[in-house]
């Protein structure tokens, strides 16, 4: 092996390289073993971000920004540090596919409608009154709220009630930005008007997970809305039994019409995970970002601690082990987002169960977030 990397590394070969260069041409003897990993090897690192921290910058934010001064959002997105070097903006990136924020809007405040081809979809952390307008219906938002808008749909927001009001938002903004497919389009007026009776797709979906017989025709998003209490229920109905050993009790949020993920290419779940619950180390080839919505715990990726509190956002990249540990006297909630959706399109979602100290990593150090 060393002589081969010696012929590489040779006056005549790399004499060769430049000659190759200079038509823009590449040497695939030098580049491959950059192009075929013998596994993922991710750019994108573990990282939590405290809600301290992020409380207090979107604080400070909104004496400066407003949507009409600085900009359409009021948002702070999550950078991962190992992806800092990607332009523009390293992307925008929270994982190699996902993009993820955090956003505020005021009393009185709108922001204005516009639709993109990518998708995204929000969780709404704090606060009531303010809404989101997606195709002509008002959704009202309140906490523990999934809300989905695929790619294609005008969307905007207001707010109509007291208090400031803080969601997550997450788009699959790297993706589209990686495959050139980026369209973006402002809504003629300011923010579109109401067409369609306030929360009407919640109304139409009261009894939970029966669909109007409309709706067996497929359409995008004929539920905009998940309200907390229907997805609480379904947890607590679950917990009867006995939890799954890596993820605890989980649900996925769908498409009602069509059986698959509310958003085409981000999964979304909200998992349980009861007091003094010790997951399994497992990984896969999906990327993870995780909301903890209620509890403290912390998880371990890649031998690595990182303990968490509500508030907080913690990134999980593709292909690396962790597991999960709930610590308060409460249960956990942890709402997640992933690319899955994207892996299983290419079929190359793999998983694989840590099989030493008994399903258990060895802690090798604690992680201090910034």
């Amino acid at each position: 092996m060393a002589e081969k990397n010696d012929f590489f590394k040779s006056k005549e070969v790399q004499d060769f390289n430049q000659v190759l260069a200079k038509y823009h041409l590449g040497p695939l003897w030098n580049a491959i073993p950059d192009l075929m990993h013998k596994e993922p090897t991710p750019e994108a690192i573990p990282y939590i971000w405290k809600w301290e921290t992020l409380q207090k910058v979107l604080m400070e934010a909104k004496e400066i920004f407003t949507p009409d001064r600085g900009g359409e959002r009021r948002a702070i997105y999550l950078q991962n540090p190992g992806l800092l070097n990607r332009q523009p903006w390293g992307w925008g990136s929270t994982t190699q596919t996902m993009y993820a924020a955090v956003q505020l809007i005021l009393p009185g405040e709108t922001a204005p409608s516009h639709r993109h081809t990518q998708s995204a979809l929000r969780f709404i952390m704090e606060g009531s009154g303010a809404y989101s307008i997606v195709q002509g219906e008002r959704i009202f938002m309140e906490k523990g709220d999934f809300l989905t808008t695929p790619k294609g749909l005008w969307h905007g927001h207001g707010h109509l009630g007291d208090g400031p009001m803080i969601w997550m938002d997450c788009l699959d903004i790297p993706s589209i930005y990686a495959i050139g497919g980026t369209f973006f389009e402002t809504y003629p007026e300011r923010i579109e008007q109401p067409s369609l009776p306030d929360d009407y797709s919640s109304k139409r979906y009261a009894g939970g997970m029966v669909r109007p017989i409309a709706d067996r025709v497929p359409k995008v998003a004929p539920l905009g809305s998940f309200k907390w209490q229907q997805t609480k229920n379904a947890l607590d109905s679950l917990s009867q039994f006995e939890p799954d050993p890596f993820d605890g009790y989980a649900v996925e949020y769908l498409n009602p019409s069509t059986g698959k993920t509310a958003n085409p290419t981000i999964a979304a779940w909200m998992q349980l995970f009861p007091a003094g619950f010790r997951s399994k180390a497992h990984r896969h080839t999906s990327s993870t970002i995780y909301h903890v919505f209620r509890g403290s715990g912390y998880s371990v990726i890649n031998g690595v601690q990182f303990h968490w509190e509500k508030g907080d956002y913690f990134v999980i990249p593709n292909w690396a082990w962790h597991e999960h540990v709930v610590t308060s006297t409460e249960e956990a909630y942890l709402f997640s987002v992933s690319d899955r959706p994207i892996m299983e399109k290419f079929e190359v979602q793999r998983e694989e169960s840590y099989t030493s100290n008994q399903g258990h990593q060895e802690v090798t150090k604690e992680f201090v977030a910034v």
